[in-house]
Order: structure tokens, then sequence, then C-alpha cells
């Protein structure tokens, strides 16, 4: 499915279902840390109804199935869910392809609901208000973000520079470290209790780190077939030339905890 954007990428159209078999293979890469973060807050653990926003492939629910909650998880690409499905199996976690804004689950339904990496892709002043509903009295809001950081990475730098090359609109570029983005909306339902943003060294190969950069917004979303062959081909020459057989790219994390306000 489509999605165009004026604030995204100038509005060029992507569709993440294009990409899934590459998302599926290349994007499952936070570190232990990141889901520590989560359980430290204990969250999403036994005892937990969760809803993971914008799921993709699933990563969020299969990586912390191991911890005990109960898992729902949908996405508005199809081929996502397809993949989330297949990578999860054996694993009692429910999958809809279903858009945010088209959610309606019944009330209090949810302890938390996740959005790890799609949180700025919603109409929030739609789901917000659905969002309190479908969470529990207590229930938390949970918002979840990795990104490499180009000015501090020379190899992430350069393969940034290189997707803009190809796509020169693509608003994922210049990443720095900052806190998760909360619209002014949610202050209305919503009290921001936590916020973190920490350092991540994540490691690849360049098999893998290709991939990566493959599996984004920018390339493989968005790009013609022919476009993506030739970014491909440059990217690889590229890190032969530059990166070694096995590398850390830095990144940093960032998670925000938005509790319900009591109705």
């Amino acid at each position: 499915m489509n999605i165009a954007d004026k604030n995204i990428d100038g509005g060029k159209a992507f569709d993440w279902g294009r990409t899934s078999a590459d998302y599926a293979k290349y994007r499952d890469i936070y570190p232990q840390e990141f889901y520590d973060k989560i359980i430290g807050r204990g969250l999403c653990v036994n005892g937990h109804s969760v809803l993971d926003m914008g799921t993709g492939t699933g990563v969020l629910p299969r990586n912390m199935y191991r911890y005990g909650a109960k898992w729902i998880g949908t996405d508005i690409s199809e081929n996502q869910i397809g993949q989330a499905k297949r990578l999860s199996a054996g694993m009692d976690i429910d999958y809809y392809a279903l858009s945010a804004e088209s959610l309606n689950f019944p009330d209090n339904s949810f302890d938390v609901i996740t959005a790890c990496q799609c949180f700025w892709y919603f109409d929030h002043e739609k789901i917000m208000p659905e969002l309190f509903r479908m969470l529990k009295p207590d229930g938390s809001l949970l918002l979840l973000y990795m990104a490499w950081l180009p000015f501090e990475d020379k190899i992430a730098g350069e393969s940034e520079r290189l997707v803009l090359k190809y796509n020169p609109e693509w608003s994922g570029a210049g990443e720095t470290v900052h806190p998760i983005f909360v619209p002014e909306c949610y202050k209305e339902k919503f009290q921001l209790v936590y916020h973190e943003e920490y350092p991540l060294n994540v490691h690849f190969t360049r098999e893998s780190w290709n991939g990566r950069m493959k599996a984004c917004r920018g390339i493989g979303a968005s790009l013609t077939a022919e476009e993506i062959g030739m970014w491909e081909n440059e990217h690889i020459k590229l890190l032969s030339e530059t990166a070694p057989a096995e590398f850390d790219i830095l990144h940093y994390g960032a998670v925000a905890e938005l509790k319900v306000i009591k109705r």
C-alpha cells in the first residue's frame, strides 16, 4: 500500500510491503539493551496484554515474547503482516493488517500499547482518543526508536549520502540524538512520565549493513527496481573499499512512556 505524506520525503510515495523480505531478513537488529529498557520499566511482561502498532515484521512482539505478555501486532501492510506471521510460527501472537487509524479493539483491552519506529506516520488527532479508550485505566503508551548517527559514524554517514544521491528528498537523513516527539494533543489524556535517550553499538557485516540500508524507506520502500539495483551496486563497492568485514555502527535508542491520565 502506497503512503504519501507531504511532511515525509517531500511527499514521495513509499510502500513497506515492497521491502518486506529484506525487512524480515535485515531489520531484526535491536540489541538486548533496547529490550532491557522496556523490561526495566516493568512493561510488556507476564500478565500484560500488549498491542504493537506498526509492528512491521513483528520484531518487537517476537523478541519480547519470552517475557510472558500476550501480544497483538497490527500493521498497514499485508506483506509485513505476512512476514510477521511466518517469523512468529509457534508463538501465540495475533497479527492483523490494519492501519493505526482503523484500530477498534474494545475499551480497556490493553495494559500497554507500543509504537516502535512508526509513531510519526500516524494521524494523532484521530488515534489519540482511541488509544486512550483501548488502554486500561493505569495503562501505558510506550514509544520506541533507534537510529544510526551519521555525523558520529563514518560508515553510516557515507551510506546515508549514497541514499540521498538516489532519493534527495529522503527525510530520514541527518539524525541526531533527541527525545521522541510527542504531539501536543496527547497532553489531553496522557502524561509523559519517562523518557531516555542512550547510545547503542549495533554489530553488522558488510552484507547485513547493506541489507539494513536497502530495507530503509529511502531505498527499498520507494525506489524503482532499477534504482535499487544501481544503489546497491554502489553501496557494496563503497563498503568493500571503506569498511572492514565486520563492524559496529553507532546508533542511539530512545524510549518515552506516557501514562493514561486517570479517568
